[in-house]
């Protein structure tokens, strides 16, 4: 049997011993002695061998917190730089977007430097609502100075030549009226084109497509059908595209032909009473035409508006949240275009609405033949209707030079 022996114990219990019979110790207890002699067996039998030293389980799940957090340290720092590779990329995407959109805003600014008056003007004369608009601003114009004239600057006018003065500028705002109503005939061609473009429907009501063929032989005949729709008059195809036509288009289609008539009238190729019947007839078209014409911008303005301030709102809130045009330079470059065209659109309609409440308030001295005040009321209306209608008309012409200037 294997022993275990302890070195140098001997010596230390035999000194041990010796000290009981000490004098000095003797009055301290002295454990009685070992016998080293024997030694310390192991059983061979047992069924638990010697243990041998191993590693600590604190030990190796520290270690292995360790590399986990090594591990995710090293993943969050490539998740990092992935996220920042993505943010200069798309960093450098915004940054072209904005160079492109600089260079868009300095394209029109040099278009719009390059278009001048006398172009806009140019085209608008070629045209006949061009000339009218021109000749409006004229007659007007003559309006306003007789009023002035006769008003204020020369209330007597017994001198010849003042008489002279007056009686030239009444012929020419007469002419320039008659000139006006010749270059608006067949306006009403406009809407009619819009009344027979309502026959291109893909499936007709007597012919429709959509009907079974089971039923194809069993149909209405003509004749019987042509009776159930109210006779071949009302089942003329023109007449059933004005009946379904939007009042707008026809106020707009009878108020031209009305002018005709009163021109033709004022040519001498039909009577004066029936010209003057047209006549009344058609302000009353104008006056129906014009309270549309409010309800319509009324609608526009409102859905420009709620644009507007959603757009406002939009750039409140980012700068609340802390983004800045140079945090986000695009997104605050394209609210910033997208507020100056709502803007722009907005300011014209508010033209647009003074301009239809100044054509009201014209022709209702008509309608209700309102007498007094009536030269000077028309005249300033009228004059500011010319102004605010040539303005918007030489935006127009503008814009559409510009973009021309763009796209060539």
């Amino acid at each position: 049997m294997s022993s275990i022996s302890f070195p140098h114990l001997g010596d230390e219990m035999g000194s041990s011993s010796s000290s009981l019979h000490d004098p000095m110790q003797a009055p301290f207890y002295t454990p009685p002695a070992f016998d080293m002699s024997s030694s310390f067996q192991m059983n061979p039998l047992s069924a638990h061998p010697p243990r041998t030293p191993r590693q600590s389980t604190a030990t190796q799940s520290h270690f292995r917190n360790m590399s986990m957090s090594i591990s995710v340290y090293d993943e969050k720092a490539e998740d990092e730089q992935d996220g920042e590779t993505v943010k200069a990329d798309k960093a450098e995407v915004d940054e072209d977007e904005i160079v492109e959109l600089d260079e868009e805003d300095v394209r029109v600014k040099d278009a719009e430097k390059l278009v001048g008056a006398h172009e806009v003007w140019r085209d608008m004369f070629v045209t006949s609502n061009g000339r009218d608009k021109a000749f409006k601003l004229m007659q007007y114009s003559i309006r306003v100075y007789l009023l002035f004239h006769s008003k204020i600057l020369f209330r007597s006018g017994k001198s010849a030549w003042q008489r002279e003065i007056v009686r030239r500028l009444m012929a020419a705002k007469n002419g320039f009226s008659f000139t006006r109503k010749m270059l608006i005939m067949f306006n009403w061609l406009a809407p009619l084109n819009q009344v027979l473009a309502q026959q291109s429907v893909p499936f007709s009501s007597s012919g429709s497509s959509l009907t079974p063929h089971s039923f194809t032989a069993t149909s209405v005949p003509s004749s019987k059908y042509s009776q159930l729709s109210g006779g071949p008059f009302l089942s003329h195809p023109v007449l059933r595209a004005l009946l379904s036509a939007p009042p707008p288009v026809l106020l707009e289609l009878v108020n031209g032909l009305s002018d005709d008539i009163y021109s033709l009238s004022r040519l001498g190729l039909i009577g004066a009473k029936l010209g003057e019947r047209a006549a009344r007839f058609a302000d009353w078209c104008w006056f129906f035409t014009t309270l549309v014409g409010l309800v319509e911008n009324g609608v526009e303005l409102g859905v420009i508006e709620g644009l507007q301030r959603e757009v406002q709102s939009r750039a409140y809130k980012e700068s609340l949240s802390g983004a800045t045009s140079k945090s986000q330079p695009k997104a605050s470059k394209i609210d910033e275009r997208e507020l100056t065209r709502l803007q722009k659109r907005n300011y014209w309609l508010q033209a647009s609405r003074a301009k239809l409440v100044m054509d009201l308030i014209f022709v209702s001295w008509d309608i209700f033949r309102i007498k007094g005040w009536k030269d000077t009321v028309q005249s300033l209306t009228g004059f500011a209707a010319a102004v605010l209608s040539s303005a918007k008309l030489y935006d127009k012409y503008r814009t559409a030079l510009v973009n021309k200037a763009l796209t060539s």
